[in-house]
């Protein structure tokens, strides 16, 4: 696919996905699609081993681009199409193979904090600003991601009133790594997400998996599936080849094997 609301740069192993659609990065039925086939393009490149997500400008995303609203509307089996692309847009990040670090740059607003909340660690700039403002629109989404996230009162509150909260508040709630000056932040991102990449490559993927499924599992069967998930990894080349890079005191050269 030939992308036209993103950009997708590719340096030393990590993947950078921007958010692309002037101004504020507002998510049409176009930008959803791209999201999907980007994330499904990472899966598939072995030199792709980690991933950032952040918008171009001021803004990472507003939110969805309610323009289109009528459009859909009108479209018989709109709506229910239209549904299905906001759902698998921040699936295909949540799904991705390989870790996705996002990088928020400023506001992330409804949909935006969906893709947000859809990645594997949070960074964001000291003036970033997380909302689900639906309700003020006379919508109502975003409670499912509320509710992961957050207090039962602070969830509701939320979803009940659009009320925003600031990376330092999103940083005491423990909701994201760290806040980092704005002039700072992709450094930080590509730093982190060059680290992540230095691992074996068969290793992350496998724990990245691990981490989604034990999520909604009871614990005990969710020990025993992460035990099985190192025995396979101990079977591995990489494995060999960190376990003797380690003990000679090297950097490991992995294969992804």
């Amino acid at each position: 696919m030939d992308f036209e609301c993103l950009r997708l740069d590719v340096d030393g192993h990590v993947a950078t996905v921007t958010l692309d659609r002037p101004k504020v990065n507002a998510q049409n039925t176009r930008m959803r699609e791209e999201i999907i086939a980007a994330f499904d393009l990472i899966n598939d490149r072995d030199d792709i081993r980690a991933a950032i997500l952040t918008g171009a400008g001021k803004c990472f995303s507003a939110g969805a681009d309610l323009s289109e609203r009528s459009e859909i509307a009108a479209e018989e089996g709109g709506f229910w199409r239209h549904n299905r692309r906001t759902r698998e847009a921040p699936n295909a990040i949540h799904e991705c193979f390989k870790p996705v670090i996002a990088a928020v740059n400023g506001p992330a607003m409804g949909a935006g904090f969906h893709l947000v909340s859809a990645c594997d660690i949070i960074l964001a700039s000291e003036d970033a600003i997380f909302a689900m403002p639906e309700i003020n629109v006379g919508l109502a989404g975003g409670a499912s991601i509320l509710h992961r996230l957050f207090s039962r009162s602070r969830g509701r509150r939320m979803f009940f009133t659009g009320m925003r909260l600031d990376a330092a508040e999103m940083y005491r709630l423990g909701i994201i790594e760290e806040p980092v000056p704005g002039e700072r932040l992709m450094d930080a991102a590509r730093e982190l997400a060059g680290e992540i990449a230095s691992k074996s490559p068969t290793a992350v993927k496998l724990a990245k998996e691990a981490y989604n499924v034990v999520e909604a599992m009871p614990e005990r069967e969710a020990y025993r599936f992460e035990q099985n998930m190192t025995f396979a990894l101990s079977k591995t080349e990489d494995a060999r080849e960190a376990q003797k890079a380690f003990l000679e005191k090297r950097p490991p050269v992995f294969k992804g094997k």
